[in-house]
């Protein structure tokens, strides 16, 4: 097993939820794993939820396994101007994600859109191609990160790892 400190990203979405796990060593950062959990939208809402949790559940193992588990995760807060429905299940997914990582153990950063952007972009309001770009270049990957979600998820674990060694350095846990 590599050193380093290891974040697991997640973009939450009931639809689609992103992960991306990353290492970080130093200056450096390399992808261990990235990807998607996606559930249909026929399936009832409780299902769905159960899929979300089950599948990045399936994930952790296999991280864990294979000598990379997380030390801690990142999920992105959530922001909605209009669409409260759309919101409302979001949310939902984002207690599912939550959830699971207090039962694993693992601290969780929750950093704000605009955050992740700022971190990854070096502005509050880069547009989604600004992000998978940047995420292309700061983890050396030789094709943009799709879908979208998957790319935000490795961006949100890059903020993580930047804000985990910030709160370390001054003293303060992840939570």
């Amino acid at each position: 097993m590599e050193p380093g400190l290891v974040c697991l990203g997640v973009d939450p979405g009931l639809a689609r939820l992103g992960y991306g796990l990353v290492r970080q060593f130093g200056s450096s950062f390399r992808v261990l794993a990235f990807g998607c959990v996606e559930t249909e939208s026929g399936m009832a809402f409780t299902q769905r939820l159960l899929r979300l949790y089950e599948v990045l559940g399936e994930q952790l193992e296999a991280f864990r396994l294979a000598g990379c588990s997380p030390d801690f995760m990142c999920v992105e807060r959530l922001f909605f101007g209009r669409n409260i429905t759309t919101a409302e299940f979001v949310w939902q997914a984002r207690g599912a994600v939550l959830l699971l990582a207090a039962q694993q153990g693992l601290d969780v950063l929750e950093p704000k859109p605009s955050q992740v952007k700022m971190a990854v972009c070096g502005t509050g309001s880069a547009d989604k191609t600004q992000v998978q770009r940047m995420v292309q270049r700061l983890l050396a990957l030789d094709e943009l990160p799709k879908p979208d979600d998957a790319a935000d998820a490795l961006a949100v674990a890059l903020t993580g790892l930047a804000y985990y060694s910030h709160q370390r350095r001054m003293g303060h846990g992840a939570s």
